[in-house]
């Protein structure tokens, strides 16, 4: 965690300007604490003005690679700071060659996180609720790395969506992440799937990457001092060709059967 200890040494090089100054114990302590939390936001505004010269009112056209690596990073301090320990499996299952749809279960706000830090190399960006891209800097920076917004109470404004993010996929900027509950589950029991979400991989020709999260909601108080393992399987990826072949219920119910199979399999063994 190379930032946590930047962090760390920015607050401790203040702390120790205030003591040397004359502050007390109690100065000392709060400039820790103010210090620490005043670099995190120095380190998403350095990112935010590295990207841009991304056009944000023109999605599609370029991705930052410094707002992709500022999601990467931000994913794992986050991940950190939560006391998440990641356990990745089937990796040698994704596309190293060609970008692709991935769809996973949805559990707590940590799953994406736990993605964009653990699977950076694969470039994946997330179709995500529209409030999420609103976020003062963080949300300037997800729109810069290719995050996309979709409104799924508005049809149009969907498919709009749906139609972009097939379009990053055949210009190969980046691949995409969606999930096709729509919102969190915070249960073993899967919320009914938007069988539209598959509808960006048939269009734009390219893989579906199915995988499986388990133990993100049950993250509890404590963060770090309570280490949680939180696992994240790669289950399948279904060829370009076959993709196009089945039909959007078809993909729907064949990836919810295969994360339900995980999820109960993992279940049984607890």
């Amino acid at each position: 965690m190379l930032f946590f200890w930047l962090f760390l040494l920015f607050a401790a090089a203040v702390t120790a300007a205030v003591c040397l100054a004359g502050g007390g114990v109690a100065l000392g302590i709060v400039s820790f604490v103010l210090a620490f939390a005043l670099a995190h936001v120095m380190y998403l505004a350095v990112f935010r003005l590295l990207s841009r010269k991304t056009d944000l009112s023109r999605p599609g056209e370029q991705q930052s690679p410094a707002a992709r690596m500022a999601c990467a990073a931000t994913g794992e301090f986050l991940c950190f700071y939560a006391g998440l320990r990641p356990h990745i499996s089937g990796t040698e299952k994704l596309p190293e060659a060609e970008r692709f749809v991935f769809v996973c279960n949805h559990r707590s706000m940590f799953d994406p996180l736990m993605v964009m830090s653990c699977l950076a190399k694969w470039n994946i960006a997330f179709i995500s609720k529209p409030s999420n891209l609103q976020i003062p800097l963080v949300g300037g920076i997800a729109r810069a790395a290719g995050f996309l917004a979709i409104d799924r109470e508005n049809d149009r404004k969907a498919l709009r969506t749906i139609l972009t993010a097939a379009d990053y996929l055949k210009r190969g900027l980046c691949s995409i992440g969606i999930y096709p509950e729509g919102t969190r589950s915070h249960t073993n029991a899967m919320l009914p799937f938007h069988k539209g979400s598959f509808k960006v991989a048939q269009r734009a020709n390219v893989p579906l990457v199915i995988a499986c999260v388990r133990g993100t909601e049950t993250l509890k108080n404590g963060f770090l001092l309570h280490p949680h393992d939180v696992y994240l399987d790669i289950l399948e990826c279904l060829p370009a060709a076959q993709v196009k072949a089945m039909s959007t219920a078809e993909l729907a119910e064949h990836s919810r059967a295969l994360m339900q199979d995980c999820l109960d399999r993992e279940e049984g063994k607890a």
